[in-house]
């Protein structure tokens, strides 16, 4: 019996914010949660309440060993009930999948629940991975929108060309698991933690 390769602990410190919102696609982000948690980076996973409607709030909590906000009034103890504390602390927010919808509110500032309200509020690097219909990609709305982000700093992955749940083939799947975790550990590690910058700071 050949056993697989261990997976290096090469994100130890890092911590990322996964933002599921309502897509096919979420079943995708578990490997991508667990594969971050795996590496050693510190995970929290907000999502939609349409997310849920796709992969369990139970499943993301497993995978990552914490909690998973769903509402801006997640009971927790905190006295910060919107958790927009979570944001201070944070390396990076990934956005998958990234549906028309949160991209259309984040690009125009609305904040109305748990995922917007974290994505608009967080100064980390953002990495999205836009999931749709081939026709909602397209849409020069949403193109617009995707290309203001951009000008802010987001970062694209994805998508590619295939065969999507609205039973067509076209551009608008989303990326797979591995590269999203590629393109996720090379921006992380292009700065040291942000936790690792605050203790230094608290030294000093």
């Amino acid at each position: 019996m050949t056993s697989k390769a261990r997976i290096p602990a090469d994100l130890q410190g890092y911590e990322v914010l996964v933002a599921v919102c309502g897509g096919i696609a979420a079943y995708k982000v578990c490997e991508v949660v667990s594969s971050l948690a795996q590496r050693g980076a510190g995970v929290t996973v907000a999502m939609t309440e349409a997310a849920t409607r796709f992969v369990g709030a139970p499943t993301f909590a497993a995978l990552s060993g914490r909690p998973v906000l769903t509402s801006l009034w997640t009971e927790q103890a905190s006295a910060d009930p919107q958790h927009i504390r979570l944001t201070e602390s944070l390396d990076l927010l990934l956005i998958a999948p990234a549906t028309y919808n949160v991209i259309g509110k984040v690009a125009n500032g609305i904040a109305d629940d748990a995922v917007s309200t974290l994505i608009c509020a967080s100064a980390s690097p953002v990495v999205l991975a836009p999931a749709m219909n081939p026709r909602m990609w397209a849409n020069p709305i949403f193109q617009a929108n995707l290309k203001k982000l951009g000008e802010y700093g987001f970062e694209t992955v994805g998508p590619s060309e295939g065969w999507l749940a609205c039973r067509t083939i076209g551009r608008g799947r989303m990326a797979e698991a591995d590269e999203i975790n590629e393109v996720v550990a090379k921006r992380l590690k292009m700065s040291p933690p942000v936790s690792l910058s605050s203790d230094q700071k608290t030294d000093d």
